[in-house]
């Protein structure tokens, strides 16, 4: 090998690096997750199963952080986990081609590969956003961030799309999940030429190897290990931010609740709703970037604006016109962008680059927990009840934006003062 082949890649080309990786990721699950209803009542799962599998999964993938998240900042193996769970979704997506093929046994095989490919984002999302945060220190982890978003949203994009096309030139949707083992494949050789080229990126930052230096709760037996897991050791200032995030985003209805009430009232056509789709997930990818750049230039006060946008939501999408719909949908596509990327970079200046996995992995349970919670008020009262939704919506938005304020306004580029 060449002196060339060895130079490491520079900050911004791993960081690009790291979100092409991701943008192939992308391609398979976000493929997969386009199809995974309708894929399991053709295998003859009842709506039932259908909402079982997929719920139980999406709870694995959050919960399992709270252990994904301390294992890689004890282990050290950031790279080791990201890598499993990167293998973990590139093989048990294509893998779900041969379920029909295997009769009255298709559907629990089926299951048991789309659970295990949500264990897969579990095991590498605290470890894969540790790497990242380190990464991005030199290029502004807002930025860095926020490109890695904008990629992993084309991913998301070329994954259904890819699926819809060969669905429709097949008949099947087999063959469209059997196809994805190609940017599976792509992924995986992208991770680990990314690996061969990114010098150790998990050693603590110079700026705070000295700071809060982590109790040793090993010493404690099963409740050290429980307070780890749940990030008991790490800054307060996580934990109020984790309750504000997890506040703006349980304010932040679902977009299938959303098209349900604007198909139902008639002023989309149903043929029309991916396209609204399609038009929010771009505004959440170029709301990333924007975000992005303007934290590393202001820090975590950015985020000050995220209830202002969460609260606009309902009156708009429960508009009695399709400009105040689509405006609302524009809106909600902002606050989702902020939601998946620039908090994250706001977490890597809260904790100890040592901590930065676990403090991943509890960020997300509580973001996840508001996420759960959100849903629940919203199907509750989306349909009947739309105005007391909107009110529910304001107060929780009132509650997560006095959190940040208190968070960030005393901040210097986003980091609390001592």
């Amino acid at each position: 090998m060449t002196e060339t082949a060895r130079r490491p890649w520079t900050p911004r080309r791993t960081v690009v690096a790291f979100g092409l990786v991701s943008l192939f990721a992308d391609m398979v699950y976000e493929g997969m997750r386009s199809v995974a209803g309708p894929f399991l009542g053709t295998l003859g799962a009842s709506a039932l199963t259908v909402g079982l599998v997929t719920g139980a999964g999406e709870a694995v993938a959050l919960v399992l952080r709270l252990v994904t998240g301390p294992w890689a900042d004890h282990s050290g193996r950031h790279w080791r986990l990201t890598v499993v769970g990167y293998a973990m979704t590139a093989v048990c997506v294509p893998l779900l081609a041969v379920a029909p093929a295997l009769g009255a046994a298709g559907v629990a095989v089926a299951a048991a590969l789309i659970l295990l490919e949500r264990a897969g984002k579990a095991v590498r999302s605290p470890a894969k956003s540790a790497l990242l945060a380190r990464m991005a220190a030199s290029t502004g982890r807002g930025r860095g961030f926020a490109v890695h978003k904008a990629m992993d949203q084309v991913g998301a994009f070329a994954g259904p799309l890819l699926l819809a096309g060969v669905a429709a030139a097949t008949g099947v949707l087999w063959a469209g999940l059997a196809l994805l083992a190609v940017p599976g494949a792509i992924c995986l050789l992208l991770l680990l030429q990314l690996r061969r080229r990114v010098p150790a990126v998990a050693d603590p930052d110079p700026d705070d190897a000295a700071e809060r230096p982590a109790p040793d709760l090993a010493g404690e037996g099963r409740d050290g290990l429980v307070r780890r897991m749940v990030g008991a050791d790490l800054p307060r200032e996580l934990h109020l931010f984790s309750l504000a995030a997890a506040l703006a985003t349980a304010g932040l209805m679902t977009f299938g609740v959303m098209s349900y009430r604007f198909v139902e009232d008639g002023l989309v056509a149903l043929a029309a709703v991916p396209l609204v789709y399609a038009a929010a997930m771009a505004v959440e990818a170029v709301a990333a970037l924007a975000t992005g750049d303007l934290f590393d230039r202001h820090g975590g006060r950015v985020l000050l604006v995220v209830p202002l946008v969460v609260a606009a939501v309902p009156p708009l999408v429960f508009g009695p016109t399709l400009l105040a719909v689509l405006a609302g949908v524009v809106l909600w596509g902002l606050a989702t962008g902020v939601l998946d990327s620039t908090v994250k970079a706001y977490v890597a200046e809260l904790v100890p680059s040592r901590r930065r996995a676990t403090a991943y992995g509890v960020f997300a349970a509580v973001q996840g927990l508001g996420a759960l919670a959100g849903g629940a008020l919203a199907g509750a009262l989306a349909t009947d009840h739309p105005l007391l939704l909107t009110g529910c919506v304001a107060v929780l938005q009132v509650l997560s934006f006095g959190l940040l304020a208190r968070l960030t306004l005393s901040a210097r580029r986003g980091r609390p003062a001592a």
